[in-house]
């Protein structure tokens, strides 16, 4: 594959998961690690390249969102996620591939799970309490999962958010705010071991950026029923995207 040719399939892949990102508020690397690993990229690579990409582009998204963003809420979720994040990237390697992805999966649909009972089980809903320490314990435990395969947590930030009380263009929007800061720390331990490549990490980030501008602006303008349905959706078929890709390798 020529450099030209790949450069290009770098940034479309930027495009597509930074609209996913602007759209859905997801950090975009449950669509981002496994296209660049599937187009010739190691998945090493893969995961530093996506952890470069996310501060930014979550930063176009959380600009277009801001006035939705809950500044209290995100405090928690940057401290507790920030130590998630190291701790997931510190032990990337220690558990099996397939069994950090059956957790990811039952976490994934524990998550959406609660995220709808208050339309079939209201009055166990109501008793989730979104105090401090529970936004606290839930992003780090969160990002641990998602960091150690090379995530933010941001594509389970919405879903837990939603449970947290929040609506779901809240949710989004302080789920772009928050991958931006836990994100970082991450990426820092990747840029010290050397494992990000450069050009295909500035084309992705092109990609990504123009991507989730035009997400964004479309969150915005649809109706929080088919943001929900399709958050739901998407974030359903990540999950068993992780576990088939755990099998096949």
């Amino acid at each position: 594959m020529s450099l030209p040719y790949q450069l290009f399939s770098y940034f479309c892949i930027g495009v597509f998961s930074g609209f996913m990102s602007g759209m859905f508020g997801i950090g975009g690397g449950s669509i981002r690690i496994p296209l660049l690993n599937f187009v010739g990229l190691p998945l090493l690579a893969a995961y530093g390249i996506n952890l470069f990409v996310i501060p930014f582009s979550s930063m176009v998204g959380a600009f277009n969102h801001r006035d939705n963003i809950d500044y209290k809420i995100s405090l928690y979720m940057i401290i507790g996620g920030t130590f998630g994040s190291v701790m997931g990237a510190l032990f990337v390697g220690v558990i099996p591939s397939l069994v950090l992805a059956i957790i990811f999966v039952v976490v994934t649909f524990m998550t959406l799970f609660v995220m709808h009972m208050n339309k079939f089980l209201p009055e166990i809903a109501k008793k989730i309490n979104p105090t401090p320490l529970n936004i606290f314990l839930g992003t780090l435990f969160l990002n641990m999962i998602t960091g150690m395969r090379g995530g933010s947590g941001g594509s389970l930030f919405p879903p837990f958010l939603k449970v947290m009380k929040l609506d779901i263009h809240k949710a989004i929007a302080t789920s772009l705010f928050v991958t931006i800061f836990t994100s970082i720390s991450a990426l820092m331990i990747y840029w010290h071991r050397g494992d990000i490549t450069w050009m295909p990490a500035l084309s992705v980030l092109l990609g990504s950026m123009i991507g989730s501008h035009l997400g964004s602006k479309m969150s915005l303008k649809t109706k929080p029923k088919w943001l929900e349905i399709g958050l739901s959706v998407l974030v359903l078929i990540l999950a068993l995207l992780v576990v088939y890709k755990s099998i096949i390798s």
